[in-house]
């Protein structure tokens, strides 16, 4: 969709360079690094810490990362004076011995538990992977933006690896083969530029308040399905706590990261105080069919900041759903706009 949000949103705001572009929910950064790329400020938030994890590295890392700390460690690295070093840092916990860790006590198939997310190889190798760049990073060997680095390096590395059909409210009942295959470490790139992006892991209500922007993207959750279960894994990876853990899935507490967005009671009300606190001169909502938000109640909300309009487009969803619910084979994605301040004449 990022084709038809960055000609939607040009139509309406221009040429975008050089300005403050805000990411409001962010999730993995891939609207937010688009921006990046496009020579913007960015300003990115999640309530997920994965989420804010990845945006920390591909928004807010923009230079080159040079792991100074780890000259001693690593002596390989005093040949190399450039981007490479990430590439060295990598290859070094790649060569580290399994752990019998918390991923691999919990979530892979041993002689105390028989969930099926990892096998037992790669929840070891992701164990010893991050309580080493914990050990770094406490021991002041690696700064943060080289411990966000490696941290979203893990995350994206273990994800290709797990055992399940998307997400991880369920693991499949037999190794599919991608989670068959030995992780490996792949070190994400670093996108550069000028700018110092700001990075939060904030209730977007709550941020709202305190920023502002020329562009404002918004992206909410839009059914009843909260995110957290979805995601538990990678939290509880990226957090690295150890938490008390329930259920066939293994799932952490997520009681304070529920979105009122995701409760039809309360979004049109959650909605309307956000863009009450807005400070930007464009905000662009996308939103489809389908969600809890109506059409009419979206455009009531909006147009009381400014002139309105919306973009739509076709959006094909996932042949499992049109199974199991009968549905049409497509969503209408609607970019919603607002110009704040202008005549809605």
């Amino acid at each position: 969709m990022l084709s038809f949000i960055e000609e939607s949103i040009e139509q309406i705001a221009g040429d975008v360079k050089n300005k403050v572009f805000c990411d409001l929910f962010a999730g993995t950064g891939v609207v937010g690094l688009h921006y990046k790329k496009k020579d913007c400020k960015i300003i990115a938030n999640d309530l997920q810490y994965y989420s804010y994890v990845l945006n920390k590295h591909l928004i807010g890392n923009h230079k080159v990362l040079l792991f100074e700390g780890l000259l001693k460690e690593i002596p390989d690295l005093k040949s190399i004076q450039n981007e490479e070093r990430k590439n060295i840092v990598c290859d070094f916990l790649n060569c580290l011995n399994g752990k019998e860790g918390f991923i691999y006590k919990n979530y892979c198939p041993n002689e105390n538990n028989d969930r099926l997310y990892f096998t037992p190889e790669n929840g070891k190798k992701c164990d010893a992977i991050r309580d080493k760049i914990d050990e770094w990073f406490k021991e002041s060997k690696i700064n943060e933006n080289e411990y966000f680095f490696l941290l979203a390096s893990l995350l994206e590395s273990i994800d290709k690896k797990a055992n399940t059909a998307s997400v991880y409210g369920a693991y499949l009942k037999e190794f599919k083969n991608s989670a068959k295959q030995s992780i490996v470490l792949n070190p994400l790139p670093i996108y550069e530029n000028d700018y110092n992006h700001n990075i939060y892991n904030l209730d977007a209500n709550t941020l709202i308040k305190d920023i502002s922007c020329d562009i404002l993207y918004l992206d909410p959750p839009y059914n009843n399905r909260q995110y957290a279960p979805n995601y538990h894994i990678l939290e509880t990876i990226a957090k690295n706590d150890k938490p008390l853990i329930m259920g066939k899935t293994g799932l952490r507490d997520y009681s304070k990261q529920k979105s009122k967005y995701c409760q039809k009671s309360k979004v049109k009300e959650e909605f309307a105080d956000l863009i009450e606190n807005a400070k930007a001169k464009y905000i662009f909502l996308s939103y489809n069919n389908e969600g809890l938000l109506n059409f009419d109640d979206i455009k009531e909300v909006l147009s009381r900041k400014g002139k309105y309009g919306y973009f739509e487009k076709k959006h094909n969803r996932f042949k499992s759903d049109d199974k199991r619910f009968n549905l049409t084979d497509y969503t209408i994605e609607y970019l919603h706009y607002v110009i704040v301040g202008s005549s809605t004449k």
